[in-house]
């Protein structure tokens, strides 16, 4: 086969054969959005579908590093740009989904909410990103593929909405905390942080219920509720309903003196709700607060985290109510 080098907008590619030149003439016409770098990070093609999806024209992309410049309004890497690199570990920092593969060398799939500045709105898009290598095993470009979940993920996300939060407390259920707590306890063992969770409980809610009824007792609840999801304050943090008059509070990346602040803040804030309670010593509602850490090792589970907040309010119960305990 003769060789040629072929050309795509302004920048030249790679010298290759005519089987390979009309592979990437193919490529350009693929419906699928598809752009390729080569090793140095520089924009080799960028198809006429990854146009339509961006804005961008490939004459303003192909031979620069600016590929970010079609999904966000800062520099920042696309997968591709993780996967040229070996940077696998900051990908899961960058994407709200990441599938970490076992062979990173045959590509990695992460999804996201890009800012697309040329098209003016949000797109959640779905990436997968691929090396290719010489026979020699040396990288010589990275394929990029997108995909608009945009209708999708919205559908997804109220669905979610709908299936994951309490009903009376609008907090997260159940199913929610041990999906988060599955979730956060993964990623704390990879990364050696210490992850915390409060388990709070109304004190003397039987009695409660019994003297004020359960109209009165769903409101209380649901003042109890507010206070604790007040002070889930950052993206991680997770404010769920166990079950009954029990609550759960989970803090990733949090040491036993952060949860300590936070639990004796809400216990504080609770008391000074000042709902009456006459079945209660205070005279008002509380709560006791049982607070538990760990950075998890290879083996563990995150039932020992559990395990151990669930104790921790165990000892708060029986110590004398509306306190803080620590496991």
């Amino acid at each position: 086969m003769s060789k040629r080098t072929v050309f795509q907008g302004a920048a030249p590619l790679v010298t290759q054969d005519s089987n390979t030149s009309f592979a990437i003439v193919l490529m350009e016409h693929l419906v699928v959005p598809t752009f390729v770098l080569d090793a140095d990070r520089k924009v080799l093609i960028w198809n006429h579908a990854c146009e339509r999806l961006t804005g961008v024209p490939a004459k303003d992309i192909i031979g620069t590093r600016d590929q970010w410049r079609a999904f966000y309004d800062a520099p920042r890497f696309c997968l591709a740009d993780f996967v040229a690199t070996g940077q696998w570990e900051e990908i899961e920092k960058q994407y709200t989904v990441f599938e970490d593969p076992e062979d990173p060398s045959v590509g990695v799939h992460a999804e996201n909410w890009c800012l697309m500045p040329r098209l003016g709105h949000r797109l959640y898009l779905a990436v997968d990103a691929g090396p290719i290598y010489d026979d020699a095993g040396a990288l010589i470009a990275v394929v990029q593929t997108l995909r608009d979940m945009t209708d999708k993920k919205h559908a997804e996300d109220t669905l979610q909405r709908l299936a994951s939060k309490d009903f009376l407390t609008s907090l997260g259920n159940r199913h929610t905390f041990d999906e988060a707590l599955r979730f956060e306890w993964r990623r704390a063992q990879r990364q050696q942080t210490p992850i915390s969770l409060l388990m709070l409980d109304a004190d003397h809610f039987k009695g409660f219920n019994d003297t004020y009824g359960h109209v009165q007792g769903d409101d209380c609840l649901r003042a109890i509720a507010a206070v604790i999801a007040e002070n889930a304050c950052r993206a991680g943090d997770l404010a769920a309903r166990y079950g009954g008059e029990e609550f759960t509070l989970l803090l990733p990346i949090t040491d036993t003196k952060g949860a300590e602040a936070v639990a004796e803040r809400i216990r504080a804030q609770v008391q000074s709700l000042a709902i009456p309670h006459q079945e209660n010593p205070p005279g008002c509602v509380t709560i006791s607060v049982g607070c538990a850490t760990l950075i998890p090792t290879a083996d563990g589970n995150a039932e020992e985290l559990v395990h151990l907040a669930d104790t921790a309010l165990y000892k708060a119960k029986h110590g004398g109510r509306n306190r803080v305990e620590t496991n």
